[in-house]
């Protein structure tokens, strides 16, 4: 068994966390499948219905009488789609700039790292705002208005490792050869810094699901028939008094997500850098 993995497998909150990380995401895919109701349909009988054990509304309905557990199953589905390609995106951009920079040097890599500076001092939410406003609320244009700048961390934290990289022999050595610095990148460089991305993965993850709760909080989000753990959330939010668990279901759902995924890149951290523990 490989070392990394090992000391992954003896930190307990981080295996806990997966474990319950992987079955939000089976009940979210798979659930709706399942359940008795659709997500869509309306039980004109158990309208603003609170959750109960008895009958198939365990979470009780909205004032449609749609079935909560169903929304919010399928709600998270969404969310979930959007922070795992957000974060795909976000890592395969930010990597690529963050590694080309650190390893080209010089005069390249001040440019570039300029260029993130002045796009970190670009209002991310209002751009998002802008954005969505503009060119609608599809769920492709969601997932690419938050990975327009959730990249210039990622960038950053790669160009650090890749400057300490770029002086190790194994690389020297591949110039002496003659390699080619695009070769260099894709087969020395980044190999080397899977450990810190899957880390830092697991911080963006998280980010990008908020990010997207609050653009759908604003209304700015997915579209109906679509929905996510923002849209429901925001519905709740209007209803609070009423009917709390409108609001309650989906933001636990949202809270037991995030801390799980926090708790996995924590394990994740102190696999790949057990000093640091």
């Amino acid at each position: 068994m490989p070392p990394a993995l090992a000391r992954f497998l003896r930190h307990r909150a981080a295996l806990a966390s997966l474990v319950i990380l992987l079955l939000i995401a089976l009940a979210c895919f798979v659930g709706p499948l399942l359940l008795p109701n659709a997500p869509a349909d309306s039980d004109w009988s158990a309208i603003s219905l609170a959750p109960t054990l008895q009958g198939t509304h365990w979470f009780g309905t909205d004032e449609l009488g749609r079935d909560l557990l169903a929304r919010t199953l399928v709600g998270g589905r969404v969310s979930l789609e959007v922070g795992l390609l957000g974060t795909l995106v976000t890592a395969l951009f930010g990597v690529a700039y963050g590694a080309t920079s650190g390893y080209l040097g010089g005069r390249v890599d001040a440019t570039m790292m300029r260029i993130v500076d002045m796009m970190y001092a670009i209002p991310y939410m209002l751009i998002a705002i802008l954005m969505m406003t503009l060119f609608g609320r599809a769920f492709y244009l969601v997932v690419l208005t938050i990975s327009a700048f959730s990249w210039l961390d990622m960038a950053r934290v790669v160009r650090g490792q890749t400057l300490s990289l770029r002086t190790r022999e194994f690389i020297d050595a591949a110039r002496a050869i003659g390699v080619r610095p695009a070769v260099i990148i894709a087969r020395h460089i980044v190999p080397n810094l899977a450990g810190i991305v899957a880390v830092y993965a697991t911080v963006t993850v998280p980010n990008i699901i908020l990010t997207e709760s609050v653009l759908s909080f604003l209304g700015l989000g997915v579209q109906e028939p679509m929905t996510s753990w923002g849209v429901l959330i925001e519905d709740g939010a209007q209803k609070l008094e009423a009917m709390p668990w409108l609001l309650l279901c989906p933001a636990l759902m949202l809270c037991a997500t995030l801390y799980c995924v926090n708790f996995v890149g924590d394990g994740l951290r102190d696999a790949f850098d057990p000093k640091e523990r």
